[in-house]
């Protein structure tokens, strides 16, 4: 079943402890990497268990721009390979993987200024388009690029700036109702499939032959073996394989209420001075927010979980966005910044004085080392699946494993696929349909809270129901795993004092039973 628990989590630990034969995989790092890998190897029939020394998704895999790109800037970079391979998975995360978490998003650049530029971002449009109908993404799914009217833009992005508006110019991407709620699927679904899922358990002594583990809530200890070992901890990696070679890059988001720029439907999209692959977004986001981004600077100080922006990067932002805006924004609107750091592969160049880092790879690589130690790094997001793919069939050749081939291109993630919600569910809850698609009723009806269907304080938009799901099914232990990483309320401080009393206690009350 996809479930996840503290008792799964437990149950997880006693079975790898107790083992008398070697894990065929055993993945370390529960991001979406090593999710990826997870599901990849249980659905090929390897024996695999998934270990990471936090909560699912608490690095990196958080701190997206939640964005499933179809590659326009890497495509703008002239990089095809890694353009192509962007719009491909697009195309399955969006049809078959998880369409219940993602949506289309229209990217709106104003025409404003002069009109080279313009036209030239209507240029990139229409040979990203080409992308989409390589992949054979439908038009109905992801609308080709547009010109728009001055009207039509306005609707779209109410704030934008007005004076010379002459219209703009539309494309559209897909969009995650959240980056960690994918993780937690890919995990889920991985579990389903008879994979192992063990947070909060640390490896040490790896090598391609097993590691020793540390439940770190119990300061348990045991040894694993296993016949391959695919080290998937993003930013962390050299630390597992010395070998490595990366470059950090750190990119920045800002939070604002949604009322600031006018509840956007759209996303606005303002091109960075002097560039036209690079732009500054304002995403409508769930939660009533949308997040201001992105930086990327090089990050040359500890490799931490959660990485902090500085006041450099936040006024970049402001200033970039404000170039588009008929009213500025300031610092007294910013509700929340948050931060991530990339895993981009260090190919021997340095990063240039003004903080882009164009010398660093933005592909994936696999590297082999001891014999069965499998590293993946690089990749994005979006193309995760390719990333954890080639991880597995190179685990699979290296350890000479008996495996079926990679099916993961045809198999929906848990909530991707079920019975239809009803009307009456849509119209009183669209925010909870958003989240778990096709398990939208299961989350009500497997709930044995007081007042399931109530919102945690007022002006929360997460349900009580949703808190308990999140502990018996979701994996996590604790409120910080809720407001941080299943709902996302944490990337406000102040939205997760109000709800955390309500968290906190539906925690106990699942505690006690």
């Amino acid at each position: 079943m996809a479930i996840l628990s503290a008792q799964t989590r437990l149950d997880g630990l006693e079975r790898l402890g107790s083992a008398t034969e070697p894990l065929d995989v055993l993945v370390i790092g529960g991001g979406i990497t090593g999710a990826g890998a997870a599901l990849d190897a249980a659905s090929r029939g390897l024996r695999v268990a998934l270990v990471d020394r936090g909560d699912l998704a608490s690095g990196t895999s958080r701190w997206s721009s939640k964005l499933v790109h179809g590659g326009l800037r890497y495509l703008a970079q002239g990089d095809l390979r890694i353009a192509r391979e962007s719009a491909v998975e697009r195309h399955h995360l969006m049809t078959t993987i998880a369409p219940h978490l993602i949506r289309p998003l229209r990217q709106i650049v104003p025409d404003v200024g002069p009109r080279r530029p313009i036209s030239l971002i209507r240029m990139g449009f229409r040979a990203g388009d080409v992308l989409r109908r390589t992949a054979r993404t439908s038009p109905q799914l992801l609308a080709p690029p547009m010109q728009m009217a001055a009207l039509e833009v306005l609707g779209h992005c109410p704030t934008v700036r007005r004076d010379g508006l002459r219209g703009g110019v539309a494309n559209t991407d897909g969009q995650l109702v959240d980056d960690a709620r994918l993780v937690v699927g890919v995990a889920r679904t991985a579990a389903a499939y008879g994979a192992t899922i063990c947070t909060y358990t640390r490896a040490t002594a790896v090598d391609g032959r097993g590691a020793t583990l540390t439940d770190l809530r119990s300061g348990e200890r045991l040894e694993v073996a296993a016949r391959a070992v695919i080290n998937a901890t993003g930013v962390w990696a050299p630390q597992v394989d010395p070998n490595l070679a990366l470059q950090p890059s750190r990119g920045t988001h800002l939070v604002f209420d949604a009322a600031t720029f006018g509840h956007p439907t759209g996303a606005l999209t303002v091109p960075v001075d002097g560039s036209l692959s690079r732009f500054v977004f304002a995403l409508p986001a769930q939660l009533g927010r949308v997040y201001v981004g992105l930086t990327d600077v090089a990050e040359n100080g500890p490799i931490v979980d959660a990485p902090q922006p500085d006041d450099t990067e936040i006024d970049f932002l402001l200033d970039a966005i404000n170039v588009g805006l008929a009213r500025p924004v300031t610092r007294a609107d910013v509700l929340g910044t948050f931060a991530g750091l990339r895993p981009l592969i260090d190919v021997g160049g340095r990063p240039g004085e003004d903080g882009a880092l164009a010398d660093l790879s933005r592909k994936h690589q696999v590297q082999i080392t001891d014999g069965t130690l499998i590293s993946a790094v690089g990749g994005k997001l979006t193309t995760y699946r390719r990333l954890a793919q080639d991880a597995v069939d190179t685990a699979v050749r290296a350890a000479g494993l008996t495996a079926g081939r990679c099916v993961t291109t045809s198999i929906p993630l848990v909530g991707a696929v079920g019975a239809e919600q009803s009307d009456v569910l849509l119209a009183q809850y669209p925010s909870l349909v958003a989240r778990f698609g096709a398990e939208a009723q299961a989350v009500l009806d497997a709930a044995e809270v007081v007042d399931p269907g109530q919102p945690l304080a007022p002006g929360i938009d997460v349900l009580r129901a949703e808190v308990e799901f999140a502990l018996t099914h979701e994996g996590a232990l604790d409120a910080d795993d809720i407001l941080d990483r299943r709902t996302r309320l944490g990337l406000v401080v102040a939205d997760a004092e109000r709800a955390r009393p309500a968290v906190e206690q539906i925690v106990a009350e699942v505690a006690r039973r």
